[in-house]
C-alpha cells in the first residue's frame, strides 16, 4: 500500500455537516425577521436562496463576481423573487448568516474518531474554498482545529478548488511531495478531480452513493472507512 505522509481534507460536507448546519441557521434567521410575511413558508425562503446561492458561487469560483457581491446578492435576489426590494434587510440576513452559521457544530459520523486515529500517523491539513472569517470559526467551535497542522483557504491561496494553484500552494506550504499526499473530499469536481489534475491521489467521500464514472484512487461511503485505507 502506498505510504502517505500528508493528508488534506475538505471541510464543508466532508467533516462539517454544511447542509444541516446551514439549514438550522436559516431557520433562526427566518424566525428572527418574521420572513413568513414575505415567503409564506420556510421552504419557499430556503429553496429560493439555494437556487441563487449555487449560481452565484459558480460565478465566484469562475472569477466573474467578487466575494462582497456574492455575500449580498444571493439575498437581494431571494427577496426580489417574492416582490421585496430591500437591500438593508438583505444585508442583515447576510451578516447574520456569516456570524451564526459557523457557530453550529454538527459533524458527519466518525469525524473525531477518524481524525484522532490519523493525527498520530500523518500530518493533517484543510483545503477549503470557504471564507476565512467563517471557516476558522467553524473549526474552533466544532473542536476540530486541534487536529490540523495548517488550514489552506482559497482567499489565502488566491485561487479556488479545482484550480491546481490552491493544491500546489498547499503542497509547497507543507513542504510536501505529491506522491506522499492524499486529498479527501465530497465534491467530485472541486476536491477529487481538482486533486487528480494536480497529480495528487484522492479519496472521494460519497455518503449519498452518487453515481459517477470517474477513475479515482479511492472511494468511501463513511469516514470510518479511512482506517482501512490509511
Amino acid at each position: 500500500m502506498k505510504q502517505y505522509k500528508h493528508i488534506y481534507f475538505d471541510l464543508d460536507r466532508t467533516l462539517w455537516d454544511f447542509d444541516t448546519n446551514s439549514k438550522e441557521t436559516f431557520r433562526d434567521i427566518y424566525i428572527k425577521y418574521n420572513l413568513e410575511l414575505i415567503f409564506g413558508t420556510f421552504d419557499n425562503f430556503y429553496n429560493t436562496y439555494l437556487k441563487y446561492n449555487e449560481q452565484l458561487w459558480k460565478d465566484y469560483r469562475d472569477g466573474i463576481i467578487e466575494k462582497s457581491v456574492l455575500r449580498l446578492k444571493r439575498f437581494t435576489l431571494t427577496l426580489e423573487e417574492f416582490g421585496v426590494s430591500n437591500e438593508e434587510l438583505a444585508q442583515k440576513i447576510g451578516d447574520d448568516y456569516i456570524s451564526i452559521s459557523p457557530t453550529k457544530s454538527l459533524l458527519f459520523p466518525y469525524v473525531h474518531e477518524t481524525l484522532s486515529y490519523l493525527k498520530n500517523k500523518y500530518k493533517l491539513y484543510i483545503i477549503t474554498n470557504g471564507f476565512n472569517e467563517v471557516q476558522f470559526v467553524k473549526l474552533k467551535n466544532s473542536d476540530l482545529e486541534k487536529y490540523f497542522t495548517k488550514v489552506f483557504t482559497s482567499e489565502e491561496a488566491g485561487a479556488q478548488k479545482p484550480s491546481p494553484i490552491i493544491f500546489e500552494h498547499a503542497l509547497k506550504s507543507a513542504n510536501a511531495e505529491k506522491e506522499e499526499s492524499l486529498m479527501i473530499g465530497d465534491d467530485l469536481e472541486t476536491d477529487v478531480i481538482g486533486a487528480k489534475n494536480a497529480g495528487i491521489d484522492q479519496v472521494f467521500f460519497n455518503p449519498e452513493n452518487k453515481t459517477h464514472s470517474e477513475d479515482i484512487t479511492h472511494e468511501i461511503f463513511s469516514l470510518k472507512e479511512l482506517q482501512g485505507i490509511l
